[in-house]
């Protein structure tokens, strides 16, 4: 099942913007001269993703990371910006999960869709029962991190 999917089209309708860093400072597409390419997700967020797949003794390499980073950056705004036209025909200014799940089935993605889906459904039962839980004066609040790795766990078992 090796569909082949071309993001070169998005890429070429993409302006370079400006971002700024947590230290404030300002960068443009032209300023990055490392990798050539402005507002790529973090390498090191990239890295630790690739890594939790591998055996621990498993290395990578700094170009393999960076292609990853490309690809990765690449795919999120190739879905956004789907999401983003179903919004700009609506008339709507904020996109949401179920905007992104749109977009994957209209791209072709439904496999991804589906675990977005169900990731979507566990997460926002999770708020609802941490609002829950806080409007009781309980206190009591749900990492949703650890709900990720469990829903992850949850896809990894169902790979086998």
């Amino acid at each position: 099942m090796s569909e082949n999917f071309n993001f070169t089209h998005f890429a070429q309708q993409r302006q370079p913007q400006n971002i700024s860093s947590a230290s404030g400072s300002t960068t443009s597409k032209d300023d990055n001269s490392e990798a050539g390419h402005g507002n790529l997700l973090p390498i090191a967020n990239v890295g630790r993703i690739m890594k939790e797949v591998l055996p621990p003794q498993a290395k990578i390499s700094k170009r393999a990371k960076e292609t990853i980073q490309e690809c990765a950056t690449e795919f999120v705004g190739f879905v956004t910006g789907e999401a983003s036209e179903r919004c700009r025909r609506e008339r709507r200014k904020t996109i949401n999960g179920d905007d992104i799940c749109h977009a994957m089935r209209s791209l072709g993605l439904d496999h991804y869709a589906n675990a977005m889906r169900g990731y979507l459904q566990r997460y926002r039962e999770s708020e609802e029962l941490a609002a829950a839980l806080n409007s009781g004066g309980g206190g009591i609040q749900i990492d949703v991190r650890a709900e990720l790795s469990i829903f992850r766990g949850g896809e990894l078992q169902g790979k086998n």
